[in-house]
Formats: structure tokens, sequence, C-alpha cells
């Protein structure tokens, strides 16, 4: 895995994004790694507790922007890399151990839908998470249009999609959308104690908890999937839409 970094620490496994020089941008590349990385850490029987992070200067920055034209040369292309975005929401929320989310620098659009995806969050105090689909004509996805209604309530979640305005680490807190926050140097070690905590709890009650929490979820989560990809893959597969993307990007380099 060259693009996602696995290492275990006793009972907890440590899953890194580790694309530092394009900001942890997704690319087709690093949700394959993600998804192995995940798949290794829930399939081993001495990992309790998963800890998501990022290395460099953010967790995440979104859809790597440079990607759009092989993102999108085909229908099976744009098909196959929605999905592997959606089955990250499912490997982070619907298997039994619990994620820790060690988010810091930006976590911007699928970014941002991971941390929401994670369990608990333990956020730096350097952290700005924003949604900047709907400025270049594309749609959400993570199970976000269900699960961040359901968080901090209809019209909140509306504001936050459609102004897609910087929400800093403390708005977040107050939203109740990350559990800690503390200074950059604190984060990785301030996640690592609460994932410790957590693993020496009873596995199986953990599991359960997990399980029982998100069944109620899962159907609904599952629908918004599906109608969150299938916008998607419209919104790839418009006339403009890598000319919107272009001055998006442009308008990020600035």
């Amino acid at each position: 895995m060259s693009f996602v970094a696995f290492e275990r620490k006793d009972a907890v496994g440590v899953v890194t994004l580790n694309r530092p020089e394009r900001m942890n941008a997704i690319s087709g590349d690093m949700t394959r790694d993600l998804r192995l990385a995940l798949d290794q850490a829930h399939a081993d029987p001495q990992v309790a507790v998963i800890v998501l992070t990022g290395a460099g200067r953010a967790f995440c920055a979104g859809d790597d922007l440079k990607e759009f034209g092989q993102q999108t040369r085909d229908d099976d292309s744009v098909s196959r890399h929605v999905e592997a975005i959606q089955d990250m929401t499912r490997s982070l929320m619907l298997g039994d151990k619990v994620v820790v989310g060690a988010i810091h620098g930006f976590a911007v659009g699928g970014g941002f839908e991971w941390l929401l995806n994670c369990d608990l969050v333990v956020a730096a105090d350097d952290l700005v998470a924003f949604f900047p689909e709907m400025d270049w004509g594309q749609f959400v996805t993570g199970g976000v249009t269900h699960l961040l209604p359901l968080a901090v309530g209809y019209q909140q979640a509306m504001e936050l999609f459609l102004l897609g305005e910087r929400q800093a680490s403390a708005d977040l807190l107050r939203l109740g959308l990350v559990n800690r926050v503390v200074s950059r140097e604190e984060v990785l070690p301030a996640a690592m104690r609460l994932a410790q905590t957590v693993s020496g709890k009873s596995a199986s009650s953990v599991g359960a908890l997990k399980r029982l929490v998100n069944r109620r979820l899962s159907n609904s989560l599952e629908v918004a999937l599906d109608l969150e990809s299938q916008e998607t893959v419209l919104a790839f597969k418009r006339p403009d839409a890598a000319e919107r993307v272009k001055r998006f990007a442009t308008r990020k380099e600035r």
C-alpha cells in the first residue's frame, strides 16, 4: 500500500492517508489502498479500535481535481470511482470496530465526509472543514445527506451543504460533530489515548453496541449512499463538468 499506511500499536490499528504532497486528496489509488488498510484492520483479531488520520498538513483535501479527466473517461470509470468512495463509508460505519478520527488541517468534501463517518473524532485546533461540491457542480457522498441532518438538524445541515462555509474546529465542537479539540501536536496522541480507553472495554459489548446503533441507520444509510451515487455519477457526466472543475481548481490555487 503506497498511499495509505497501516500500523498496529497494541490493540489499536492506525490507518494513515499518505499522499501528503497532494494534501491526501482522494485518488483512485488512495481509495484502493484505504480499502485494503481498513480490511486489514477489521480482519486483524488483535485490533480492537481503528484510528484514522492523515500524513502531512491536512487530513484530506477532498477529491483530487487533477484526476477528474481520468475518473470521468468513461461511464465505467465514473461508476467505479463513486462506488469506491461510498464503500469507504460502509467500511468505516458498518464494521464492528470503533473508528476514532484524528483530524487536522483541511477536511474538505470527501475528507469532511470521512470525518463524519467516524464514531469518535479528536480534532486539531487548526482543523478547517467544508463542503465545496455545490460550488463546482458536484454532489456530496459518504451518506451525509442522511447523517448530517440527524446530527445537526435540517436547516443547519442545509447551511453546511449549500453555503460551503469553512468550519473551524470550535464550530464543529459546537455543532457536536467532533468530541474533543486539542493542539495540532496532541491530535494523534489524544486520539490514541481515546482508542486505548475504548480498547480496554469488552470487545463483544462494544461491537454489539456499534452494530445496534448503526442497524437503526443502516437501511436509511444504504438508501442515501445509493441516491448520492446516482446524483454524483450524473454530476460527473454533465457536459460542463470538466470546465466547472477547471474553474474551481484554478480558484483554489490562487
